[in-house]
């Protein structure tokens, strides 16, 4: 008996009108930008910053998170899908026998939208633009952004991991109780394992344990110290979750450690040695 689940059959879409649609998932990018953005003033004003340079924040963090998750994907979890046919990565765009491109010019392909993107990815490639965004519109180090920048990319990984449950995808292996949620737009008929939401709400909870260092301790002026936190709890949680979670790559399954694990090792010894590591903390 599951007494105990839940039944998660929701919509991912807000609403479809003329094969337009708005989906959950899209919904929580939106929010999370948008908020994100409102508490990054609030850090800028305390900072002393011109808010004339948000904007260029918003863009290199948007597009190097679009362009990172997007190829994350493609090369740490679905190369041998895409290695014959690189267009795919980033046409939306399949073969499909007996289907028609948009409106139906072409036969043989469907339209089917960008899919898959992979957290990792935006890990290596936020940073990446970050730092040039530091050395172009900011008197400040690259550290100093990343500080500031972990504590709004937590705050996100509550909101993407939401829309990942609205999805119905990414969560986790069967509970082998009757606590759980099955996941029926996913055809399982068992509880499984709402990873989404154990992941969602450690997310939330690192992003006020990094609001409150920020705004209520000195660790803000030990450039690298908050970014190393950030490091060290997000991917030692996603590390830890990784195990109860359904493998992404059917083949690795076997593995000892899936690929999440393997690629957020690395990132919490960079936070390990961030945090550890001796500087002199800049007063103001």
């Amino acid at each position: 008996m599951n007494f105990l689940a839940i039944t998660w059959d929701w919509n991912p879409e807000i609403f479809n009108i003329g094969g337009f649609s708005i989906r959950w998932y899209s919904l929580m990018f939106i929010i999370a930008f948008i908020l994100g953005l409102q508490l990054m003033k609030k850090i800028y004003t305390e900072d002393k910053i011109s808010l004339e340079k948000m904007d260029p924040l918003f863009m290199y963090t948007f597009v190097s998170m679009l362009i990172g998750m997007r190829l994350g994907e493609v090369f740490f979890y679905s190369w041998a899908d895409y290695q014959n046919n690189l267009l795919q990565i980033i046409l939306p765009f399949r073969k499909q026998e007996g289907a028609e491109m948009l409106f139906g010019l072409v036969k043989g392909w469907k339209f089917t939208g960008i899919s898959g993107f992979a957290s990792h990815g935006a890990a290596i490639a936020i940073p990446i633009a970050l730092y040039f965004y530091a050395k172009k519109h900011l008197q400040k180090s690259w550290l100093f952004i990343l500080d500031r920048m972990g504590i709004m990319v937590a705050l996100a990984g509550f909101f993407i991991r939401m829309g990942n449950f609205f999805n119905s995808e990414i969560y986790g292996k069967p509970t082998g109780s009757s606590f759980g949620v099955i996941f029926k737009r996913a055809g399982e008929k068992v509880p499984c394992h709402p990873t989404q939401i154990y992941e969602a709400f450690s997310y939330l909870v690192l992003f006020f344990i990094l609001w409150r260092l920020y705004w209520k301790t000195d660790k803000k002026q030990k450039e690298g110290y908050l970014f190393g936190v950030f490091m060290i709890a997000l991917w030692s949680l996603r590390f830890v979750i990784e195990f109860i979670k359904k493998p992404q790559v059917h083949e690795r399954g076997e593995w000892a450690l899936n690929t999440g694990q393997w690629l957020s090792i690395p990132l919490v010894l960079i936070g390990v040695w961030l945090v550890l590591r001796k500087t002199k903390a800049k007063t103001e």
